[in-house]
């Protein structure tokens, strides 16, 4: 989630166990831990060999929950020996104050479709249960007020009480975008097996800012398939359109390490495009189409095979002044589809968001 989002997180979470008399302390210092995590960005941005490792690299041993519990324990004992004396006052609650403020920060994470290695130095694919868009201001306002009042009220019952609401109130928020994200993939289960697609890889994700616009994405032998679903708006059968992609300049490149590496990191959700004789994978789950944000030149043709170059990432099609009014039109265009449902055609195969494998 964005920076905004973590940094009030851990300050309701903290400043909700550790004792009223610490509650600006609490705010202060749950806001630092909640930043801390993503503070792995600035060491990889030294370090990391390329693009790809940079963005596959990121919510890694700084995310895990393998780790984080002993960076807890790190620093509630070094404030418990070499602080000011509040962690000492109060040591259980403050323990778990820190501890709460930390691990919340990558699971809150993994509630995004970009991924989490919560089990780093395992390597199983990253989590990444999709259900709200890396930015989402109904999430992030009920624990952004309980904060503020928080911090005014200091250690009246009003600042406890505005900080377990702000904490209900955000939680209940993510329980809904499940709810919601169950109901889209009930029906796009429907359709793509109706389609003959009944097996084929699929993720749903919602839309920017807002739960409740749908988008499923589900690869097919040529390419992928992408639906739309409004939860207010849609009724009946879910509809699909379809895209291509290079599936045999990818599967003859998939020795290359880039090229292994994003497919471990993305689960297979990717475009492969073949452009002046460069290979270039786009993560479909991060984007509208055409348009995504990560787009990598990973390798080039030379005579019937594919050699490894070093990582490009490609800019992204919205960045610039025109890219900007182009995604200010994307998003008009998805606020007006969250009230609308878009008009059928009397062959719902031929119909625009339709598609046959």
């Amino acid at each position: 989630m964005d920076s905004l989002s973590q940094i009030v997180l851990g300050g309701a979470v903290a400043a909700a166990i550790a004792p009223a008399g610490h509650r600006r302390a609490a705010l202060l210092a749950g806001a630092a831990l909640g930043t801390l995590p993503d503070l792995d960005a600035l060491l990889l941005a030294f370090t990391a060999a390329d693009p790809v490792a940079l963005m596959t690299e990121h919510r890694s041993y700084s995310h895990s929950l393998l780790v984080l519990p002993w960076v807890a324990a790190l620093i509630w004992w070094l404030f418990k020996r070499y602080g000011h004396g509040r962690v000492a006052q109060a040591p259980a609650r403050w323990f778990w104050a820190i501890l709460l403020a930390l691990i919340t920060h990558p699971l809150l994470d993994a509630f995004t479709v970009y991924g989490t290695q919560l089990w780093w130095p395992f390597t199983p694919p990253p989590t990444m249960w999709s259900s709200v868009f890396i930015i989402d201001p109904l999430y992030t306002v009920w624990l952004l007020l309980g904060c503020i009042v928080a911090w005014f009220a200091r250690s009246r019952p009003l600042a406890q009480k505005a900080l377990l609401a702000g904490l209900v109130l955000s939680t209940g928020y993510l329980g809904w975008s499940l709810l919601a994200k169950q109901q889209v993939e009930r029906e796009a289960d429907r359709a793509l097996a109706a389609m003959g697609l009944g097996a084929a890889p699929r993720f749903s994700v919602a839309t920017p800012f807002n739960t409740l616009l749908w988008q499923v994405v589900a690869m097919t032998p040529g390419g992928y398939v992408i639906g739309e679903r409004s939860v207010v708006a849609d009724e009946g059968p879910m509809t699909f359109r379809g895209y291509p992609s290079n599936v045999q300049a990818l599967r003859q490149a998939v020795h290359i390490p880039a090229v292994a590496r994003l497919n471990w990191f993305n689960r297979g959700f990717m475009r492969a495009q073949v452009v002046d004789d460069r290979l270039q994978l786009s993560d479909l789950r991060m984007g509208l189409e055409p348009d995504y944000t990560f787009t990598f030149a990973v390798a080039r043709a030379e005579g019937e095979r594919w050699v490894a170059i070093v990582p490009e990432q490609l800019r992204p099609a919205y960045e610039g002044e025109q890219g900007r009014a182009r995604a200010k039109r994307r998003f008009g265009t998805l606020w007006e589809r969250i009230w609308q449902t878009p008009p059928q055609t009397d062959n719902p195969a031929e119909a625009p968001g339709s598609a046959r494998p």
